[in-house]
């Protein structure tokens, strides 16, 4: 069996580490093209690119996965022994379309108990609605959005102060120790069943807009916490500042008791502490990023800016 690794995240990257270092080694790695990123706007290659490269594993990077040069790719991977190809799909990016879907088989690693969380930020949707448990779903790729059968599935607990990136860290091993379980099966001869999903229970993980980022002060504390926690490190949460620029929010906690006078949407100093007021309890910014700044802990922050009340 011969395995083409189609990813791009560092999600993706994780798992692909794990695949590499086994008997399933992908002949091929497809990822997105280099995109510009950050101030200066750079060329950046996508993690698993970088991680395809430091593992001495072939990369393409078409345009499109449906373009020829990308089929070519695929099937010279292939050689002489296309029936045995596998393609592993891992938050690659991009839908996943004929000829592709009904060439070769195809296994997605999902970071979601399926059939809750399809689609694309099911990390962040899973703790921004406060579930106490996630997990990594293997499953078969179809036409539809993530709801094809799994194979395989794994559980694992979210913490009360479970941030994106340690939730994200510990599901990319999980599926990877779970992927390679698949394939070891398939090799075998002996692969999971594969079980149809419940289409009623079926919940959705929208991709994240900047809509998402900011933290409103007509939500409640905990739930503006917990969007804190899902958009940490990798995107960040915002509130928007009297001068209408914005002021990126690093780590915060929820406060049950409102402190009194302070109005939702207000950002004020209260005895050494950075608070924002929402309409259920209020919200200690502990760690905050200036418009055009480093970020910086609240007693910087506020050393900075009085913000003290009247």
């Amino acid at each position: 069996m011969h395995t083409v690794y189609l990813g791009t995240s560092e999600f993706a990257a994780t798992v692909l580490e794990r695949l590499a270092g086994g008997p399933h080694r992908p002949a091929l790695v497809i990822t997105r093209p280099d995109r510009p990123s950050g101030r200066g706007r750079r060329l950046t290659a996508p993690p698993v690119a970088a991680a395809a490269r430091r593992l001495e594993i072939s990369v393409a990077q078409p345009e499109r996965i449906g373009d020829p040069e990308a089929l070519r790719a695929i099937e010279a991977a292939a050689g002489a022994q296309a029936d045995e190809l596998l393609l592993v799909v891992c938050a690659f990016g991009a839908l996943i379309k004929e000829p592709l879907l009904s060439t070769y088989p195809l296994l997605n690693v999902h970071p979601s108990l399926l059939p809750r969380w399809r689609g694309a930020a099911p990390i962040e949707r899973a703790i921004m609605a406060g579930d106490t448990e996630s997990g990594v779903s293997i499953m078969r790729l179809t036409a539809g959005l993530d709801s094809g059968p799994v194979c395989l599935a794994a559980a694992a607990a979210i913490g009360p102060h479970e941030t994106y990136g340690s939730l994200a860290a510990r599901l990319a091993q999980l599926g990877g120790e779970l992927l390679v379980r698949v394939l070891d099966g398939i090799a075998q001869g002996a692969p999971p069943p594969f079980v149809e999903q419940d289409g009623a229970l079926a919940t959705y993980a929208e991709k994240l807009g900047p809509e998402d980022r900011m933290l409103d002060p007509d939500t409640p504390a905990l739930a503006l916490e917990r969007r804190v926690r899902a958009l940490h490190p990798h995107i960040g949460a915002r509130l928007a500042l009297s001068d209408d620029t914005l002021l990126g929010v690093r780590r915060a906690e929820a406060l049950s008791a409102d402190p009194d006078g302070l109005a939702p949407g207000e950002l004020a100093d209260v005895a050494g502490q950075l608070l924002y007021g929402t309409r259920a309890g209020a919200l200690r910014l502990l760690e905050v990023q200036p418009p055009g700044g480093r970020p910086m802990d609240a007693g910087a922050y506020l050393r900075g800016h009085d913000l003290r009340r009247p």
